[in-house]
């Protein structure tokens, strides 16, 4: 058909969807590329794309010795010699991957092979790979030969520009992009990730799945559009669209009997059989629909997983902990949540804490109802979840990011502190956690003027006008002045503390006000979004207990 086609089985390839126009390609302008791409400029014919995918790979930076065509052609033959390549062991860091055909003949299919294990033998320092096969098989379509495919792959797993991330290697790398994806469904795919919790044994389990739905379930007509993208704008269009395909498959299967042990199979079935229900473009204006979502804000995200990986000794392949052993029944002990109400906390914190045990700091049953006691036994630990229990036996609490310490930088003024990962929850009557009103509703944000950040009615204190006002610095989890160099006037106000009280400022408008004795409480909450309260609006506290996280 044309000369990038030697490896393509076009009996099982979709030729309606294939364009015989003699479209080029002469845009170098980024965002122009871009749209592009998102557009699908170059979807529908083949060689185009060919030639769209060899400048985009050859224009990534990459390490000075980076293997090129000559070097697969004179390594192949030692490696492979006459043998047949299905006859020879995939390197390990493969890990068992799907090998997907993509349409290719049986050339492609054993080039998919040979490909891999020349690269085991130039990348000798790739210990985890598993979305590899499918690169490689993909780009063997837009490939005159082996040689030319080898390149292109070699270049991307040679990319130097460390604002470029591309393909994880390690397994480091993976587990800490799994708990990124985590994260990222636990803040923007709230609905899914209560179904995940409900029905799951280990929602962990369930979300390392995810790169595994893109590279291997994901049918090639859906993968080679995301590619397109991939190519143009990096790593965070692979967690956009596998956000977009739990969106989609919980609105499919929202309301269906799913049991613990199917979720993951429900999950990649549906990936496979995606056609039925969503096409390639609305699954692409799905993903790129999600607000607020920023490289920076995956970049702190995957640092801090990774750091936290690797303070436990994770950094080679290993079981996984299951997130709910955190919790451990016969060791938990609290009067005021049960083991499940605390796994469902758990199942909402940032994931790289997820792997912690719950210790238990404060209780005013053992310590009295004293503020500086409070802080005194919460300090040196970062971050805390809040516990409370009113004398209406309604249950709430709060997920502070950030050491208590931090609210001596304000001296004597009652100054806000924390991070946008904070949250307040309530348990009792019915379940809800709240977010930053700004997270949720963007529009709210003020472009006018600025808050000082000093007291102010716990009725005010997630206002619109403390948020920042320049919608690219609007970063949801990590918004905080000792992440990005913020001035305090723009700094996260989510929690404050003094000698006379405690304020902990909710999403959606919610908030909490404690008085300095720890034995009267308020809330305050807006109604512009018909929010519940988060308990009544003043409260008698029965117990309060503050927790930390043990490794």
């Amino acid at each position: 058909m044309d000369e990038y086609s030697c490896f393509v089985d076009w009996d099982k390839m979709d030729m309606s969807a294939q364009s015989q126009d003699t479209k080029e390609l002469t845009c170098t302008d980024f965002h122009e590329l871009k749209q592009l791409a998102r557009q699908g400029y170059w979807a529908k014919n083949h060689a185009l794309r060919a030639k769209v995918y060899h400048k985009l790979i050859s224009n990534i930076p990459c390490r000075t010795v980076t293997p090129d065509a000559n070097v697969y052609r004179d390594i192949v033959v030692k490696i492979i010699g006459k043998r047949s390549s299905s006859s020879l062991p995939l390197p390990e860091f493969v890990d068992n991957s799907l090998i997907p055909t993509y349409c290719l003949n049986t050339e492609g299919i054993g080039a998919v092979r040979k490909i891999i294990l020349c690269i085991a033998n130039q990348f000798p320092d790739i210990s985890f790979c598993p979305a590899l096969p499918s690169v490689i098989a993909l780009l063997l379509h837009y490939s005159k030969d082996e040689a030319e495919c080898f390149e292109q792959v070699c270049r991307i797993l040679a990319c130097n520009d460390p604002s470029k991330r591309l393909i994880d290697q390690t397994f480091l790398a993976f587990e800490s992009s799994c708990m990124t994806f985590g994260d990222l469904v636990n803040k923007y795919c709230q609905a899914a990730h209560k179904l995940m919790v409900a029905v799951s044994e280990d929602v962990l389990e369930v979300y390392s799945d995810w790169q595994r739905w893109l590279f291997g379930e994901l049918p090639m007509a859906y993968f080679v559009r995301v590619f397109d993208v991939f190519l143009v704008e990096g790593y965070k269009v692979l967690y956009r669209v596998a956000l977009a395909l739990l969106k989609f498959f919980h609105k499919v299967r929202a309301g269906q009997p799913m049991e613990s042990d199917s979720i993951q199979q429900d999950i990649r079935a549906f990936v496979r059989d995606i056609a039925k229900s969503v096409s390639p473009e609305r699954l692409l204006e799905k993903a790129f629909a999600i607000r607020l979502f920023s490289r920076k804000e995956i970049q702190l995200l995957q640092m801090a997983n990774e750091k936290a990986l690797q303070q436990k000794g994770i950094t080679v392949k290993q079981k996984r902990q299951n997130v709910h052993l955190a919790v451990h029944a016969e060791n938990f002990k609290s009067e005021i949540v049960s083991v499940k109400e605390m796994r469902d906390i758990w199942s909402w914190i940032p994931e790289r804490f997820a792997l912690c045990q719950p210790l238990l700091l404060f209780t005013t049953l053992e310590h009295g109802c004293s503020l500086s006691r409070f802080y005194s036994h919460s300090e040196g630990h970062e971050p805390t979840l809040l516990l409370i229990k009113t004398t209406a036996k309604e249950v709430c609490g709060a997920y502070l990011s950030t050491d208590w310490s931090e609210r001596r930088r304000g001296g004597n003024k009652l100054s806000f502190f924390g991070t946008g990962e904070c949250f307040v929850f309530r348990l009792q009557p019915e379940v809800e956690r709240y977010e930053w009103v700004i997270i949720k509703h963007p529009e709210l944000a003020s472009t006018g003027s600025e808050t000082e950040n000093h007291a102010q009615p716990a009725s005010s204190t997630l206002s619109s006008s403390s948020i920042l006002s320049d919608p690219s610095d609007r970063l949801s989890p990590f918004l905080a002045a000792r992440h990005f160099n913020l001035p305090s006037k723009t700094a996260s106000m989510f929690m404050a503390g003094s000698s006379e009280c405690i304020i902990v400022g909710g999403g959606d408008g919610q908030a909490l006000y404690l008085d300095a004795d720890l034995n009267h409480g308020r809330t305050s909450h807006c109604n512009t979004f018909n929010n519940q309260p988060l308990c009544s609006e003043s409260f008698q506290i029965s117990i309060l207990e503050v927790w930390g996280f043990r490794d």
